[in-house]
């Protein structure tokens, strides 16, 4: 039965408020026991911001969070589908749709995440793909500490940065200093080239690559391969340098240094120290402590220790100097403007190459020698010219002259010609010697050997006469022209044109003065004996 009096009105709205705020205390307290975090202001602990659907069990040991799930720990929101949120633990298992964002630019997002509060480490697995401005990483499983700002993989992984597209069995990216370090079947793709290495670290905001271990990098036309053990490209400048056992690869040459540097925008390249460069479509071989290639202007030059090897099908002509230069001429020079940058069109062949040799110039074959100052070669007419005081030994014969011109077929000596005061010696005994003088002479080869010299201009002769191996006499004559025919580098027979006139000397009734034609020099002790003493001064 209802009482009506006030009293017990107002007894009975006190019991409906107090049940109410009992429910409300027992509500508060279980929520309490739910969602308080002893310490929380101190950012130790991970923050539950938001969830559609909320379901606790004491016996799991964690709270089931479901719908538009949202934490954030110390500056990190991590959001996904569903979770399992481990209070007193301080840890989360979060499912499907799972997103990390940090800073202002680094997403990573995956099917998976577990994460530790008290070591801010994250290990996500499933489709996982981390972007961090332009760079993007994909991969089936990630560590990501929070502390380091490192991500890691060990499965392999993908990163793309613009143009450049890196996977690798085993990687890692640092946030702070953005750096990506791959190791284990690291392969780099470019537009232009492939790269595999063992080891790799690079940078996305500088597109630089700096590569450990044995590498080998190929142009994607084939033009070229590179192999070193150690060296950096910078993709965003185009320079490159290799370093350790380095090599690069051409259709018909091969360039190996202790270092080499190249810087693609210029077309400049340097090789430095234990210099190698070998041509195969020549047979050329040159060797030096530095070597510098402009593929614009296609001159190459070597220094410092530089060696020119010929090789030819029974021996090798070995050439020092100070300095090599090789021009390589083009029959058209087609030259296009692209980024400010001058780039040689490739579309140009070559028609001839020049080789200068300067200074201190010596060279040596098994049956040629020689010395000068400077030398100069062209592939156009097969010559090669001797410069500043040059000096030929072919077998027994010296050979001088102001200049020295020589004619190469296939790696064989066909002619060669002597300019202004040509004069050939051949040593007889220790203190006489064959002499033949002219303004000009042409010497014709034949296996590499001389066998014939036309002589012309004021030309003299002094020969000594053998008869089994006895001298019998020495005949001098002066002729403006005539004809010298060798037989095993000695002379056989001569032929005067006009008005010789001549004297035939008992071996011993010659005056000493008149036995030495004017202008001779006898420079065996220049000569060089074997390719070391080409290094010698």
């Amino acid at each position: 039965m209802r009482c009506g009096h006030k009293v017990c009105r107002s007894l009975a709205r006190m019991r409906t408020k107090t049940k109410l705020f009992f429910l409300v205390f027992i509500f508060c307290g279980f929520a309490s026991a739910i969602f308080a975090q002893p310490n929380a202001a101190n950012g130790k602990l991970v923050q539950m911001k938001h969830a559609d659907q909320l379901i606790g069990d004491k016996n799991k040991g964690y709270q089931r969070l479901v719908g538009n799930v949202q934490f954030e720990h110390q500056g990190v929101l991590m959001t996904c589908d569903s979770s399992h949120f481990f209070l007193q633990k301080n840890t989360l298992e979060a499912f499907s749709r799972v997103h990390i964002h940090q800073g202002d630019s680094i997403n990573i997002f995956g099917d998976h995440l577990n994460y530790d509060g008290n070591t801010r480490k994250a290990d996500l697995t499933g489709n996982v793909i981390m972007i961090d401005h332009d760079m993007t990483l994909t991969t089936d499983a990630i560590t990501y500490d929070m502390n380091s700002k490192v991500a890691s993989y060990s499965n392999g992984g993908t990163i793309v940065n613009e143009n450049n597209t890196l996977t690798s069995d085993i990687g890692s990216y640092s946030t702070t200093d953005k750096m990506l370090t791959f190791k284990k079947n690291v392969l780099l793709d470019n537009p232009e080239y492939t790269m595999k290495c063992d080891t790799l670290k690079y940078f996305p905001v500088s597109k630089t690559a700096y590569f450990l271990g044995p590498t080998t990098i190929v142009a994607t036309n084939n033009s070229n391969t590179i192999y070193c053990e150690n060296g950096f490209y910078d993709t965003n400048a185009d320079i490159c340098q290799f370093q350790k056992n380095a090599v690069i690869v051409t259709h018909d040459q091969t360039l190996k240094g202790d270092s080499i540097w190249y810087n693609r925008k210029t077309g400049i390249g340097k090789a430095m120290k234990n210099v190698e460069i070998q041509d195969t479509s020549q047979d050329v071989t040159i060797r030096g402590d530095l070597a510098v290639h402009n593929e614009l202007t296609n001159i190459s030059w070597v220094t410092g220790h530089a060696l020119y090897i010929q090789s030819f099908t029974d021996d090798s002509l070995f050439l020092h100097a100070d300095t090599l230069k090789s021009i390589t001429l083009l029959k058209q020079k087609a030259y296009q403007k692209k980024n400010k940058t001058e780039k040689r069109d490739t579309t140009s062949n070559d028609s001839g190459r020049v080789v200068l040799a300067y200074h201190h110039v010596r060279f040596y074959k098994t049956d040629m020698q020689g010395r000068c100052d400077s030398l100069g070669w062209t592939s156009m007419d097969s010559t090669m010219r001797l410069y500043g005081d040059p000096v030929i030994w072919s077998d027994e014969n010296q050979i001088t002259a102001e200049k020295i011109s020589i004619l190469i077929s296939k790696g064989n000596i066909l002619r060669m010609n002597m300019d202004n005061l040509a004069f050939i010696v051949s040593k007889v005994d220790t203190s006489r010697y064959n002499q033949i003088k002219a303004k000009k002479m042409i010497g014709y080869f034949r296996k590499n050997q001389l066998y014939c010299i036309d002589a012309t201009g004021n030309g003299q002769t002094l020969y000594y006469i053998e008869e089994d191996s006895a001298i019998t006499g020495i005949n001098r004559v002066d002729c403006i022209s005539f004809r010298i025919n060798l037989e095993d580098q000695k002379v056989n027979s001569i032929s005067f044109y006009s008005k010789p006139d001549g004297t035939m000397y008992p071996p011993d009734e010659m005056d000493p003065k008149e036995a030495l034609l004017k202008g001779f020099r006898w420079r065996e002790n220049e000569k060089p004996i074997s390719v070391a003493e080409l290094f010698l001064k």
